[in-house]
């Protein structure tokens, strides 16, 4: 079982450092293989033309030659760092208690404690007529001068441990789950409270309906909006074209800007896209109103969908009290869902694995609720976000990674919520004996300081999440309000949209842009006259 385990982090490692990079890496490799439009032809010559022509040809580099190259490059980093964390990380210090209890001439004298068993069970034969082998049940039950000489066992003050180098196998799987806790204890606890809040809130929205009339105005005000926008963003691309121009005639671009073209954005052009930003958001509202105005739309969906929230509710509602009652308290209240799986498997041994399964299944698809929902974001900025039928195969690959490197956290929290019933198991023996000792890591894993994130996230997403209810009860109203807001916007308006603070002087553009072109007629007077 532990060959079993150890190949199954190998594959883990293979995908997320190997097979994933190298395809996102090759799919992100085709951006820069978009062949660049060819210039018009002149008749009449140019010695750029010819000294380009000199010139031989580069070779460029295949998209797997560029794949390959990254994927190297990433391997070793990540081989470095793995190698240095697990020469100065990998030893373990288990600690040991020790106890020293009364001999038996010493619980004998002031209690009368005597041992022995049932001699009728010692004598008992199996159907080979040998003896049986000896268990408990052949002792006598504990009496009150038994309890009287627990009482003398007594816990010595010096602990002792065992030291020594975990297996490369363990201390990765160490390693990516103390890094895969990060993500987990974020998106596990947004999906906690998400996935059966937002069924619920399926079925409560169903009840909110717009009329055929509202949504044709709805749908009037979008398109002045969309036409709007399109005005706008072909003067912005004029003023780029222009100020790109002004910089090439100063030849004053710094080396930011050639290395970062971002920064060529002026300030309306950011506010543009904040603009494109809202007006997909409102279409996506509007389309989710008109869907259920449709022919086409399930009227048994709404009940599904507060029967799944209902039930995903019960399985948040259980791993909530299993980690407030056996996780995290340091004597455990309630052994709760041991107990259960304990009583299942005493009906039927598959019944308690099949629920430890839905269990960790659940944790899983509450981790991909919070990455859809949240996603990995920076400050404003978002970076391979999940969208349903919008999402670009890197985006998908890179989540899917991040999935894979959440699954070891799972297992980890699973094993420690449910330890009465996975222990003498080759992942207790793991988590909770070698992996969470580990150095450095013994501060995270000992005081349980990544599932009480997980916790105050989830219990703050829930309250988030209903307040956002309450707030969007008139989404109706509210949409009607905001389009007609951001419809306000005429055509008079949108030139004044140029007009405050401008970047670049427009007049003196053309005029550098004019004097670009005369140069360019002067030069090509010359090259005739010579010929």
């Amino acid at each position: 079982m532990r060959l079993f385990w150890d190949v199954n982090a190998w594959l883990i490692f293979i995908f997320i450092f190997l097979l994933i990079p190298f395809s996102t890496f090759y799919y992100e490799a085709h951006e820069g293989n978009v062949a660049k439009p060819t210039p018009p032809p002149s008749d009449a010559p140019d010695e750029n033309d010819k000294k380009e022509s000199d010139k031989k040809p580069k070779k460029k580099r295949s998209r797997i030659t560029k794949a390959t190259c990254n994927l190297a490059l990433l391997f070793l980093v990540v081989s470095l760092v793995f190698f240095l964390t697990y020469w100065f990380l990998s030893y373990t210090h288990i600690p040991i208690d020790i106890y020293t209890g009364a001999t038996i001439l010493e619980g004998a004298r002031p209690a009368g404690v005597v041992f022995e068993s049932k001699p009728e069970s010692t004598t008992e034969l199996d159907e080979n007529e040998s003896l049986k082998p000896f268990s408990p049940h052949q002792l006598e039950p504990i009496q009150p001068n038994d309890a009287i000489l627990l009482k003398l066992v007594v816990e010595q003050s010096n602990q002792v441990g065992s030291t020594y180098r975990v297996d490369v196998s363990t201390f990765f799987t160490g390693l990516v789950s103390f890094i895969g806790w990060i993500f987990f204890a974020l998106f596990g606890g947004i999906g906690l409270a998400a996935l059966p809040l937002d069924g619920i809130f399926v079925y409560l929205n169903y009840r909110v309906t717009i009329s055929p009339e509202q949504l044709d105005d709805l749908k009037q005000l979008l398109v002045s909006r969309v036409n709007d926008m399109v005005e706008i963003g072909e003067q912005l691309k004029v003023e780029r074209e222009d100020k790109e121009m002004v910089a090439k005639a100063k030849k004053k671009r710094s080396l930011i800007i050639k290395l970062f073209p971002m920064f060529l954005r002026s300030a309306r052009a950011r506010e543009f896209k904040a603009a494109v930003y809202l007006l997909e958001r409102d279409f996506a509202e509007y389309e989710a109103y008109r869907g259920r105005s449709s022919r086409k739309f399930n009227p048994l969906y709404p009940y599904l969908a507060l029967i799944s929230g209902c039930f995903n509710g019960i399985l948040t509602l259980c791993w909530f009290l299993q980690t407030i009652l056996f996780t995290l308290p340091a004597i455990p209240i309630h052994p709760f869902l041991n107990n259960v799986l304990v009583w299942f498997d005493g009906i039927f041994p598959m019944l308690g694995l099949l629920i430890v399964g839905i269990l960790m299944l659940y944790l899983l698809f509450c981790a991909i609720k919070g990455c859809f929902l949240f996603g990995l974001h920076f400050v404003c900025l978002s970076f391979y976000p999940m969208k349903l039928g919008k999402t670009y195969m890197s985006s998908f690959l890179f989540n899917m990674g991040l999935i894979l490197l959440m699954t070891m956290p799972i297992v980890q929290f699973s094993v420690i919520s449910l330890e009465v019933y996975a222990k003498n198991t080759i992942m207790h023996q793991t988590y909770l004996v070698e992996i969470e000792y580990l150095d450095f890591f013994v501060f995270f894993f000992e005081n349980n300081v990544f599932i009480y994130m997980l916790l105050t996230i989830a219990i703050a997403n829930t309250f988030f999440l209903i307040w956002r209810y309450k707030y969007k009860i008139n989404e109706g109203d509210r949409l009607r309000k905001r389009l007609k807001a951001r419809s306000g916007l005429t055509k008079e308006e949108s030139e004044d949209f140029f007009e405050d603070e401008p970047l670049i002087d427009r007049k003196h553009s053309s005029e550098m842009v004019e004097g670009e072109e005369n140069d360019d007629r002067e030069e090509e007077r010359s090259v005739y006259s010579s010929d």
